[in-house]
């Protein structure tokens, strides 16, 4: 699926990081592509609140302009990564990346709650072709070791800024309008898509053989209605009749696709890449990360503004040192892989991390920065620099034809396990917002959302504690056997 001059390209990479400009040129315009994936999910939260005046929307039904990206992100990305692989990474990217510019203007036009619900539908659809497809247009482009080690450490920076930035950026943009919000990746998602058009190497001819129509239908229905299912749960009750039955469907509907997939002769996912242990470790870290990550925002950004009465710059730049982290750590991060290994770098990061929720723990109602945020908030933005640790290590030992699939794979574990966390982090919210009679004071605000903060934090501490028993004792011989072969190959291969 790759032009010879790219693979050309990438054969002089594998001994030296000193790539042509046009390879640096590649690499970025995808780098800004996933940025903005990342930036869509958490840009919104900080706009809600305005959206919500203006357009005279419920509550249930503002969470839904963050679970209609969620819905279409989520359970399209293995389907958006095997089509890479089967139909052209180039075409795919070309296309949905023009669907997303069209969507972002659209939903900064719009004057109906559920137009806008359908728009940022449609931007989580497009960026779960985008995502997957640009990772594996890399990791089919860069030779593994070294110069795919960089490689995908930029780009997964790029995308743990977005999340990270997300709060900066809404922030930013609310004060001028919450249209904003939407109508901000309008120029960037056309530049980007002009730069993809001349940078990306055109594709190949597709594949031989037929496509799996019916696992393709199967698997995005599965995923559809499992995202759907979870988002949905905390709001009509996770035993109700209604959640339960959904849940008996997705289970169906992902036994029809398993047997589907052993009897096609071109099957959508071949299952045995998902015994893959480098996938199926970094699939377990990321929903981790992802999961812990995304509640504690949510938590934070609803009891900053609604109950201490921040504005969203404020929360914004309280905020700010995690984006400042990430980004800085795309001129060390593929280092760090180099010399330690990706399960070292996994491990310790996520332990950091989890220390920074725990550090967290200790707000009250008049929480001092200096002593009582900013150090998590510090502590919370290193588990990011992890990131791409986790993305080199679901690639690594995968074919080159399986390249977007494994992604799809690993983006969807993000996805969807982060919305199975932040759905059971709102439910325990909820859940203690009802116990409360009155109207609420700041104290008893912060005893509604601790249970939910709690939550997050063993989240992520349970994510630790696998990441060190079963990353670090493998990485320890790996690295091993790595310096023992450095003498002769002069390159160290990714490990964990």
């Amino acid at each position: 699926m790759t032009s010879p001059a790219t693979l050309s390209a990438a054969d002089q990479a594998s001994d030296s990081t000193r790539w042509p400009l046009r390879l640096w040129g590649m690499l970025i315009t995808l780098c800004i592509v996933l940025f903005l994936d990342g930036l869509d999910v958490s840009m919104i939260g900080v706009a809600l609140p305005s959206i919500g005046s203006e357009l005279h929307l419920s509550t249930s039904t503002l969470q839904w302009l963050v679970s209609g990206y969620v819905l279409g992100y989520g359970g399209l990305l293995l389907l958006g990564g095997r089509t890479a692989d089967l139909l052209g990474r180039r075409k795919v990217f070309l296309i949905a990346l023009a669907v997303f510019a069209v969507a972002s203007l659209a939903g900064g036009l719009v004057d109906d709650g559920t137009l806008l619900i359908v728009t940022r539908f449609i931007k989580g659809l497009a960026a779960a072709f985008t995502a997957p497809t640009g990772l594996s247009i890399i990791t089919t482009t860069f030779a593994e070791g070294k110069a795919r080690n960089k490689a995908l450490s930029i780009y997964t920076v790029f995308g743990a800024g977005g999340y990270s930035m997300g709060l900066l950026f809404g922030g930013l943009m609310t004060g001028l309008g919450w249209r904003w919000t939407f109508l901000l990746p309008v120029p960037i998602a056309i530049a980007a898509l002009v730069a993809a058009f001349i940078l990306v190497p055109k594709d190949e001819a597709p594949e031989e053989g037929g496509h799996d129509i019916l696992g393709a239908v199967l698997s995005t229905a599965g995923m559809l209605l499992l995202v759907y299912t979870v988002v949905t749960a905390p709001e009509v009750g996770w035993a109700s009749v209604r959640t339960l039955g959904s849940f008996l469907a997705v289970i169906a509907l992902f036994a029809a696709f398993v047997f589907t997939e052993l009897r096609v002769a071109h099957p959508l996912v071949r299952l045995g890449i998902l015994t893959k242990p480098s996938l199926w470790r970094a699939s377990l870290a990321i929903i981790a990360v992802a999961g812990s990550y995304f509640s504690w925002q949510f938590i934070v950004t609803l009891y900053l503004q609604d109950s201490l009465g921040w504005s969203p710059l404020k929360l914004a730049l309280a905020l700010l040192p995690v984006g400042i982290l990430v980004v800085g750590s795309a001129f060390f991060s593929e280092k760090l892989i180099d010399r330690y290994g990706t399960g070292p770098v996994i491990a310790v990061t996520m332990a950091v991390m989890a220390v920074g929720y725990l550090l967290f723990l200790r707000i009250d109602t008049a929480p001092s920065y200096l002593t009582v945020l900013l150090p998590a908030v510090l502590l919370v933005g290193v588990g990011w620099i992890g990131f791409p640790a986790i993305n080199v290590q679901a690639t690594s030992g995968i074919d080159d034809d399986e390249q977007g699939l494994a992604a799809g794979v690993l983006q969807t574990s993000m996805q969807v396990g982060a919305a199975i966390v932040l759905a059971v982090t709102t439910a325990i919210v909820t859940s203690g917002a009802h116990a409360a009679t009155g109207t609420p004071s700041a104290q008893d605000m912060l005893n509604t959302y601790r249970p939910g903060l709690e939550f997050a934090a063993g989240v992520s501490i349970v994510g630790a504690l696998v990441a060190l028993s079963v990353f670090l004792p493998r990485s320890r011989r790996a690295l091993a056997a790595q310096n023992d072969s450095v003498a002769d190959t002069k390159v160290l291969e990714p490990t964990g």
